[in-house]
C-alpha cells in the first residue's frame, strides 16, 4: 500500500556509501573498481538515530536505506544493497536509470529492514521511526538472501517490491499505482480472471496468476504480480524445475510466456520511457562492466 513520508534527499551521485563496520572482501574488490566503496557501517545519528534500536548496520544506495540487525552478517547486507543498486542503475554507468524513479524513493525515505531470520521481525519495534515519518519499508531476511545451493534469492524478490511500489507506483500513479483503475492493476485483473478484492476460494479457469495468500490484499497482488511479470521477462523463473515450483501461483515463467499470455504487462515492461532493468541482478555491480545478454525479446 502506498505510504508517504517527509521529504529526506541524498545526493543522488551518491552509490554504495558506506564506512567502517565491516566489508567482505571480494565485493568491496569489485566495488572500488565502479568508484564505490561496499562496506557496511553503523546506523547514522541524526535523522536515522530513530532506527538505531532495531538495527546496527546500515548501508546507503542512491540515497535508498538499507538497515540490518547486529546478527545480520555484513555479507548478506552487502549483497540486498548490491542488488538494489542494480535494479536502479542496471547498465551500472554510476548513475540511475531512472531518475524520477528515485527521487520517488528517496523523497519518501524508502528503506530495506533486514534481520538474521524471519523470527527476528517479531523483535523490532517500529515505533520510534514511524513517529519520525518513516513509514516506505520492506522486510526480507538473511535466511533467504542469497541462499545458495540452487535456492533462490528473495532480494530479486523483496528489493524489488520497495522499488515499484514506493518508486514506480509514486513516479507514475495512474501507470503503476497499486489501486483499481491503474494500467498495472487493468493487467492484473486479467491475469487473475477478473476484479477480486480479496483472493477468491478458487480463481477462473485460464487465470495465470493464482496467488493463494489471503494475507495480501489487491494492493500487495499487484507488486506481486509486477515481480512475477519482470522477474520472467528476466530469465529469473525460466529453469523448467522453478517453473514447476511455481506453477501454483505463476504460469507465464518465460519471456515468451509472457509476452504472448500478457502483452499488456509485457508493453508496459518494455516500454523505454519507464527505464525497467532490462538485466536479471547477479549480485555484482561494476560501473561500465559488459553485461550478459537480457534475458527475453
Amino acid at each position: 500500500m502506498p505510504r508517504q513520508v517527509v521529504s529526506f534527499c541524498f545526493s543522488l551521485a551518491l552509490l554504495l556509501t558506506v564506512s567502517s563496520l565491516s566489508s567482505t572482501p571480494a565485493v568491496a574488490q569489485e566495488a572500488k573498481k565502479a568508484g564505490v566503496d561496499l562496506t557496511v557501517r553503523a546506523v547514522p545519528a541524526g535523522r536515522l538515530a530513530p532506527f538505531r534500536k532495531s538495527f546496527a548496520k546500515y548501508v546507503n544506495v542512491f540515497g535508498v536505506h538499507v538497515f540490518a540487525t547486529a546478527r545480520t552478517p555484513d555479507s548478506k547486507v552487502l549483497h540486498a544493497g548490491t542488488i538494489l543498486a542494480e535494479y536502479l542503475d542496471n547498465d551500472e554507468d554510476g548513475r540511475p536509470d531512472n531518475p524520477l524513479v528515485l527521487k520517488a524513493l528517496v523523497d519518501r525515505n524508502a528503506f530495506l529492514m533486514m534481520t538474521a531470520s524471519d523470527r527476528g521481525l517479531d523483535r523490532i519495534d517500529p515505533e520510534e521511526w514511524m513517529d519520525a515519518g518513516f513509514h516506505a519499508g520492506q522486510f526480507q531476511h538473511a535466511e533467504e538472501t542469497d541462499p545458495g545451493r540452487g535456492r533462490f534469492d528473495a532480494s530479486l524478490e523483496e528489493v524489488l517490491h520497495l522499488i515499484t511500489q514506493h518508486g514506480y507506483g509514486n513516479a507514475y500513479p495512474k501507470i503503476f499505482g497499486d489501486r483499481k483503475g491503474t494500467e498495472l492493476s487493468k493487467c492484473l485483473d486479467k491475469a487473475r480472471g477478473g476484479y477480486f478484492t480479496r483472493v477468491p476460494r478458487r480463481y477462473p479457469r485460464g487465470a495465470w496468476f493464482t496467488y493463494d495468500d489471503r494475507s495480501c490484499d489487491y494492493g500487495c497482488q499487484t507488486q506481486e504480480y509486477i515481480y512475477w511479470a519482470l522477474t520472467s521477462l528476466l530469465g529469473a523463473q525460466k529453469d523448467p524445475e522453478r517453473c514447476r515450483d511455481i506453477s501454483h501461483e505463476w504460469r507465464l515463467c518465460t519471456p515468451k510466456a509472457l509476452k504472448r499470455g500478457d502483452p499488456g504487462i509485457y508493453a508496459l515492461l518494455k516500454n523505454p520511457k519507464y527505464r525497467f532493468p532490462k538485466v536479471l541482478p547477479d549480485g555484482t555491480y561494476r560501473k561500465n562492466r559488459t553485461k550478459k545478454k537480457p534475458g527475453g525479446s
